[in-house]
């Protein structure tokens, strides 16, 4: 491996470059390895291509044994803010629509369905590890891809399409909803919605779409409006008693904890609170965790998420005994759910001046999911404060943890 021989920088076209010669390998050997055409090796490094489909990307870092992270130049995570934002928002708004706005264009060939549904998960994965310089530098061709395979197909494969290019549009929203653009994450999520009407699965699909558009709509400060969207589309998909199936419980669960959370910020945590008991019901009758592209749900999950709006409430001290009754995880709960749950659990534990239990689960909170919780404001502001309240020196682990949050420059 080189990753710990040559310092992460500069951008692709120079990074696959650097580490092919590092190798001693001729762009033919490197593309013969990689599986990959030698013009897309060429084209790379002459910086004529701007944007790599997930696939080729991986296909190359392997070959050249290092992470995507690395060929990409980062060094270490990309913060919400930091994102290429400029990319992200011509990706969003290209089309045929407009004459003169020309979509992304790794190539002119279009991809199967199967390479397309691949590297929207691929990118739906980043999204959920919050590996956002990875998913800022994909995403604008998995967009591209989807559009152009949505144009060239009819029926059956462009209904399973518009399916990907829904979920594309759905992360757009999200990453620009996390760098601060939430205009713009309306926008994408406005595509999401249109996309997923057209889609193999219309009810579904249109449900996480909306789940989506409320979610901008919290960020925008409208709480009515979001809270009354993820009501109705909850009410759309509600699963039957009997009903088992997860995407379809995992979608409306969801959506209520949208609603919950608009009705808690619109000062009505009784109301929350009831939105939030439903989405537990439904969890409780489903098989498991299950994190996919639909939803992150079940029994944890529904338990962390109320949690979370006990203690929004200003009730920490029942935020901590509900915590002691959370179910055993049953499937997958995304470690960046397990590390806000530790970020909450700090917070709660600092109201109440318990600051060996802050430490601690801020301690398991950057164990969980180190990248993610770096540019967490509230662990940012959890750690803030129990630095200003310690009344003595607390060692080195103390002063790293401090660093990770960002409270000192590491390198000072």
């Amino acid at each position: 491996m080189l990753e710990g021989d040559m310092t992460a920088g500069g951008n692709l076209s120079e990074n696959l470059a650097r580490y092919r010669k590092a190798r001693d390998m001729s762009q033919h050997e490197l593309a013969e390895a990689a599986g990959v055409g030698i013009d897309t090796v060429a084209r790379i490094e002459q910086g004529v291509r701007q944007t790599t489909r997930p696939a080729t990307l991986n296909k190359l870092a392997a070959a050249l044994g290092v992470s995507v992270e690395r060929l990409l130049g980062q060094a270490g995570p990309v913060p919400p803010a930091q994102i290429d934002i400029a990319t992200l928002r011509q990706a969003i708004t290209a089309g045929d629509d407009i004459p003169g706005l020309e979509d992304f264009a790794e190539s002119r060939e279009v991809v199967d369905l199967d390479e397309l549904a691949k590297a929207a998960h691929r990118a739906w994965r980043a999204y959920v590890d919050g590996r956002h310089g990875e998913l800022s530098h994909m995403l604008p061709v998995v967009l591209a891809d989807a559009r152009r395979l949505v144009r060239s197909t009819t029926g059956d494969e462009k209904a399973r399409a518009h399916r990907a290019l829904s979920t594309a549009y759905r992360l757009g929203a999200g990453m620009a909803g996390r760098a601060g653009f939430d205009d713009l994450a309306w926008t994408s999520a406005e595509h999401a919605l249109d996309a997923a009407r057209r889609s193999d699965a219309p009810e579904l699909e249109t449900a996480i779409s909306l789940r989506y558009l409320a979610w901008t709509l919290v960020r925008q400060g409208r709480f009515e409006d979001a809270e009354r969207v993820a009501v109705t589309a909850a009410e759309r998909v509600q699963p039957a008693m009997l009903d088992r199936d997860p995407a379809r419980a995992g979608v409306f669960g969801n959506l209520l904890f949208n609603a919950a959370s608009a009705a808690l910020s619109a000062g009505s945590p009784s109301r929350a609170a009831d939105l939030l008991a439903e989405a537990q019901a439904a969890a409780l009758r489903s098989r498991g965790d299950t994190a996919t592209e639909a939803a992150i749900f079940g029994p944890r999950v529904a338990t962390l998420q109320r949690i979370d709006q006990t203690a929004r409430a200003g009730d920490p001290e029942k935020a901590l005994r509900l915590a002691a009754t959370i179910p055993t995880a049953r499937g997958e709960v995304p470690a960046f759910w397990e590390a806000g749950h530790r970020l909450r659990l700090a917070a709660v534990s600092l109201e109440l001046r318990r600051y060996s239990e802050v430490l601690h689960y801020l301690i398991e909170a950057k164990e969980l999911a180190p990248d993610w919780v770096r540019y967490q404001p509230l662990g940012m502001a959890t750690m803030r404060n129990i630095v200003d309240r310690a009344p003595r020196r607390r060692g080195a682990e103390f002063a790293q943890l401090a660093a990770h949050f960002g409270i000192v420059d590491p390198t000072e």
